[in-house]
């Protein structure tokens, strides 16, 4: 007589918490990107006049006039580029700096405070980063700024002339500043980009740090084979995170900077503009129809901060334990 076995079932019935974890989450997740979606939609239905009037040539026009239908974001754009480019100089090296010095280097309450201090900065407002720049900093980078120019004017960025293309000395010309905004922008986005850094190098294998060290490696060289390549991936991520935050600033940029609507190659002078700070600065003023151009401004930054921010998400998810690692 031949036996019948049946195949057992793993499959378990979900508990009711389980199941109510599990749409509460996914509703949570629903309802941020029907958010973001919704935002979009805005957008691009309020840009929509706009957008009919000035055609592609609104990416690379650099006059801002909606009253005579000759508007565009060319120069905003490049400006709004510049300051972030400036910021993620002054930010990648102090975030890195930081982060190994935080998961590597100090230990015990140091350590806490440390975490608990750079978590505070993220806390601080734009304003306060803002007035610091205007009213301490600037005085301060003017003499570094006038320092750049004098001895690195062969390079043209570092260039700083008027019209007629003779150098400028005097301290007015390096007040408000594409560098100076830079700078304070950068300051702002460390804590954020630290907190990622940190918490990849945190999660780097212990028995890989000890057999680096096991073999005579300096702690130096542990962190160079076994630290830096495992966060590789948070390295990357938090700098992208940090640069979509840099390319939204709105009030810091909009009290430091001088608005131009020429593209300015040189860094260290006077004048520049973003996007966020055009709106800021007229959205009070605008008509109907000047609304709609910062509708289509506004559109055209959440874009690109949407690509930098999935990229960087991406980036971070296929990080993995040990995948790089030697």
């Amino acid at each position: 007589m031949t036996a019948i076995t049946e195949r057992r079932s793993l499959a378990s019935k979900p508990s009711r918490s389980d199941s109510i974890f599990k749409t509460v989450t996914f509703t949570a997740g629903a309802t941020t990107v029907g958010i973001m979606l919704a935002v979009g939609l805005f957008l691009s239905l309020r840009a929509g006049d706009a957008l009919s009037v000035a055609g592609p040539s609104f990416l690379v026009e650099q006059e801002w006039s909606p009253e005579t239908r000759v508007f565009g974001i060319g120069a905003i754009l490049f400006g709004t580029f510049t300051i972030a480019i400036i910021a993620m100089c002054v930010a990648i090296p102090l975030a890195l700096g930081t982060a190994l010095l935080i998961s590597e280097v100090v230990g015990g309450q140091l350590r806490g405070f440390l975490v608990s201090l750079v978590d505070l900065m993220a806390a601080v407002p734009s304003v306060v980063y803002g007035l610091w720049g205007l009213f301490f900093l600037q005085a301060n980078v003017i003499p570094v700024s006038a320092w750049i120019s004098t001895y690195f004017s062969w390079i043209p960025i570092f260039r700083v002339s008027d019209a007629s293309g003779d150098v400028l000395t005097e301290a007015s010309a390096f007040t408000s500043s594409a560098f100076i905004a830079g700078i304070v922008v950068g300051l702002m986005v460390v804590p954020t980009q630290t907190s990622i850094m940190r918490e990849a190098f945190s999660q780097a294998p212990v028995g890989e740090r000890e057999a680096a060290l096991a073999l005579g490696s300096t702690r130096w060289g542990m962190i160079r084979t076994v630290v830096l390549p495992f966060g590789r991936g948070g390295i990357i991520g938090g700098t992208m995170l940090g640069l979509g935050r840099a390319l939204g600033e709105t009030i810091a940029v909009y009290m430091i900077i001088s608005p131009i609507f020429t593209i300015n190659w040189e860094v260290l002078k006077t004048g520049t503009n973003s996007v966020s700070a055009l709106i800021a600065l007229r959205y009070g003023e605008a008509s109907e129809f000047g609304l709609s151009a910062l509708m289509a401004a506004g559109l055209v930054l959440f874009i690109i901060t949407l690509i930098v921010n999935f990229t960087a998400s991406s980036i971070v998810a296929r990080s993995r334990s040990g995948a790089e690692t030697s």
